[in-house]
């Protein structure tokens, strides 16, 4: 068995004010169900690469894409910078093994056309510093993020 890692509650930060609580319930573990509350997500689960439905890992894809492209938005409007249209993430989580241990890896590649390089990375690295995804897995998975 694998040793948990210890963690420093002084290193945590907490919620002064909570926005918003997700409620899931997940019965089956990778080949059952998961509901949410408010019935808006339900899901079949299967492993990667089986069964008809969709696995944890792209689930975490979505919600951490959709999470950073709502926090670039938010870096480029205190910026008073209009994004294109067409801005659009590609999120890509790996589930492996070293040693024996499960652990997940993560690219994420932003693309911003029309928007100068130097401009558009500037927004990107804002947006991994205020995404709350991104502040989840600093330190913990390895994660590349990539201006496309």
């Amino acid at each position: 068995m694998p040793q948990l890692a210890q963690v420093s509650e002084s290193n945590i930060t907490k919620i002064e004010k909570v926005l918003y609580t997700a409620k899931v319930h997940t019965a089956g573990g990778r080949e059952g169900t998961s509901r949410t509350s408010d019935g808006h997500l339900d899901v079949k689960l299967s492993r990667p690469g089986t069964g008809t439905g969709t696995n944890p890992e792209q689930l975490f894809a979505a919600g951490w894409s959709a999470c950073f492209l709502s926090s670039l938005n938010l870096v480029a409007a205190a910026k008073k910078i209009k994004l294109p249209a067409d801005v659009a993430l590609d999120a890509e989580v790996d589930l492996g093994t070293t040693s024996g241990d499960y652990f997940l890896e993560a690219r994420l590649s932003v693309s911003l056309p029309g928007l100068d390089r130097e401009l558009a990375q500037a927004l990107v690295d804002g947006a991994e510093q205020v995404c709350p995804y991104s502040k989840a897995t600093r330190g913990n998975i390895n994660v590349k993020v990539n201006l496309v």
